[in-house]
């Protein structure tokens, strides 16, 4: 019965609520997997903020698995077709990057993506879309470039051993109070259901901590799980 947390949105943008995250994690025993961000919104490019690349090395050091997630995370200068803007309702204010890119397309970003970390000196283990929204030919194009991982919100893909373990996650959006209450809802509700799934993960975002409703829940559901389950790793999978 394992557990793995993740901390997405990593990036200099959001650096004290990520750090807030991280340490609220270590105070409960927990190493999570972090979500990088090479260039939020076209904004935050990570090669400027050297500090912040120090942050993340020493992460790795600690044993945190690092996955690229995302180019910018933002649907800027893409467009969604229709059967997109279903996939893509109620889950994501246009932040799924990858919802509607191209095979082309896809690849470029995320080896600009890999490139950004790896002049960091950063070598991450997988790709997760932002949003967990992308296109069926991405998990291709993720194990041609060597990745080990990607996930969805259904499952955790293991390129190196061609399978996908069905592992439900557990998450929150504090964008507005309603989404807020709904999502503390569900969580307790996903808690129940899921309580005897062999593989959950919690998904943290910096927003989490925006609002206290869900800031409260998200670290009171680490504790209940955190005491019924060994936090795990991806790497250990």
């Amino acid at each position: 019965m394992k557990l793995l947390i993740a901390l997405h949105d990593v990036t200099p943008a959001f650096e004290r609520e990520t750090r807030a995250l991280w340490d609220a994690c270590q105070a409960r025993g927990v190493i999570p997997a972090l979500f990088v961000v090479p260039n939020w919104h076209g904004q935050w490019p990570l090669e400027r903020h050297p500090k912040f690349i120090d942050w993340l090395r020493a992460r790795a050091g600690d044993g945190a698995d690092i996955f690229l997630h995302g180019e910018r995370h933002d649907e800027d200068g893409t467009s969604r077709p229709w059967r997109d803007q279903l996939r893509a309702l109620g889950r994501t204010a246009g932040e799924g990057e990858f919802l509607s890119l191209d095979d082309e397309e896809a690849r470029c970003r995320i080896e600009r993506g890999l490139a950004v970390l790896g002049d960091a000196g950063i070598r991450p283990v997988g790709f997760v879309a932002p949003a967990w929204l992308w296109q069926g030919h991405t998990r291709r194009i993720i194990d041609a470039l060597g990745l080990a991982f990607s996930e969805d919100d259904r499952a955790i893909y293991l390129h190196h051993r061609g399978i996908h373990l069905d592992s439900p996650v557990i998450r929150w959006s504090a964008r507005t109070a309603a989404r807020a209450t709904f999502s503390v809802l569900a969580a307790r509700v996903m808690t129940w259901f899921y309580q005897r799934h062999w593989l959950v993960r919690i998904a943290l975002h910096p927003t989490d901590l925006q609002r206290p409703t869900t800031a409260e829940s998200a670290f009171r559901t680490i504790d209940w799980w955190r005491v019924r389950r060994y936090p795990w790793s991806y790497s250990a999978l």
